[in-house]
Formats: structure tokens, sequence, C-alpha cells
């Protein structure tokens, strides 16, 4: 069974099932504190916390996840105008039956803090604290960087510190044949790093660094993973060009591959 609630405060305000998915039309304003809880019997799910955002295909180890949507203020300000507004919200969760190649990386349906729907980026830094420039912007699979600050331009910004590493974590073993990044290019605004290191990390552990160079431009570069086991990889020992500007940002991160299963 599949099923949809929206909860405040424990009571459910409404709810939808079905055998295999479920759409739920809720028809009230959110609340700070309100919750969407999903639960289904399978891990691999295609979900929609609103019509305004995009589809996130997500991994869910518990079969269950839950979603806090923003209601006002900073929570909003990396969604397109009019999500989670009004009184009229579509939501739905279904199986997601593909087993092709794909972005793994890409989840608009990442949030901060806990979670149980993967992947799932965190930072060990997130520019003054701000939505606009928190890890999950990364892989919210918008790819415009002639900006920063609010959508569609969110990006991950370290708050000009040398030690900024970022850390995507997949939930489970996948495999993976090519990492692509997108630098924030707000040129003369930002700065640019002219070389990263990625560390891939596999379900026992094992661990594989590669060091890649970068360039100051808009559009994708790749870096080779070569068809490798990874739950989780970490970004980091990112080096800043000369430019006077203390901006480097990341804009999206990418990992082509498909299901270990």
């Amino acid at each position: 069974m599949t099923s949809i609630a929206v909860i405040r405060g424990g009571e459910v305000l409404e709810s939808a099932q079905g055998e295999r998915e479920a759409s739920l039309l809720y028809r009230g304003a959110y609340l700070p504190g309100d919750e969407i809880r999903f639960e289904t019997g399978y891990r691999h799910a295609l979900v929609q916390v609103d019509q305004a955002v995009a589809p996130a295909r997500v991994y869910l180890p518990e079969r269950r996840f839950s979603y806090r949507p923003p209601v006002s203020g900073d929570g909003l300000a990396v969604y397109a105008p009019g999500a989670f507004g009004g009184e009229l919200h579509l939501i739905s969760i279904r199986p997601d039956e593909g087993r092709e190649m794909r972005n793994m990386a890409e989840n608009p349906a990442d949030q901060r803090g806990e979670v149980s729907a993967y992947p799932h980026a965190t930072a060990n830094v997130e520019t003054r604290g701000e939505s606009v420039f928190a890890a999950r912007n990364t892989i919210d699979g918008l790819h415009i960087a002639g900006g920063h600050g609010e959508w569609p331009y969110g990006s991950w910004g370290i708050g000009a510190r040398t030690d900024a590493a970022l850390t995507l974590d997949f939930g489970r073993e996948i495999l993976a044949e090519t990492m692509t990044l997108y630098l924030r290019a707000d040129f003369p605004h930002d700065a640019y790093w002219i070389s990263g290191r990625v560390t891939l990390t596999d379900e026992a552990g094992q661990t594989r660094e590669i060091d890649f160079p970068l360039e100051g431009r808009d559009g994708p570069q790749r870096v080779a993973l070569g068809g490798c086991r990874v739950r989780r990889l970490v970004l980091d020992r990112l080096v800043k060009c000369d430019m006077p500007s203390a901006f480097p940002a990341l804009r999206q991160i990418e990992v082509y591959g498909a299901e270990r299963e």
C-alpha cells in the first residue's frame, strides 16, 4: 500500500492511498511545522512534493519519509515563485522502475537536516547559513549559473572557507561512471576553483581519491569515475584562482551511473 498524508501537530489534515501509487490534492495553506508523510512498499520512487517542484527520483531505505514544506522567508528563496503557496497543492508518489544510465545525484526534493530519502547533499559550511547557499541546491537539477542568490540561482556557497567540503550520500551503493560539475559563473562577482578532489567510498568503506582540474567558465566540467561502486562521495581540496573575488561557488553536481542491483 502507498499513502500520502498532510499532518499538522500530529493530526492528519488530508490523505490519499493506493495499491502502488497515490496522488493527493491538498486544499489548504501550509503552516510552519506541517509535514507531508509518504509511505510505500518500495524503495525506489518518483515523488513530487509540489506542482511547482520537479519530480524527484529518490531512494527510500525505510520505504517512507517526511517532507517539511517551506512556508515563508528564507526557506522559500530557492524554489520557483508560487511553490508551496496558495491553497491547492498537488502531491504524488509512484514506483520508479527505470534502471537506465542517468544522473544519480539529482533530487529536487532534498532538504536540510535529517532525511530518509536519498540522494542527500550536506556540507561543512554554507554561507551565513542561508538557504540560497545550501548544499541541497547543487542537486536540484538546475544549471543556470550566471547569477547568485534567490531562485533559480541557488548554489553551494563556502563562506570563503579554504577547508570547504561537500558530501553527497546516495543512501545505497550505486555504479558511478562520470561526475559533472557546474561552477557558479556570476563573473566578476564570483571567483572559481582551479582544482579539486573527490573521494569515493563504497558500502564496505573502501575509498578512492581522484584529483581533477577546473576552469573558470559557465558549463559542464566532467571527471571520469570509471564505473566504480559508490555509496557516498566528498568534494574537497578546492583551490581558488588568484582573482580578487572571495566567492567561488558550485551550482550543480551530477553523477552519471546506474543502480547496482
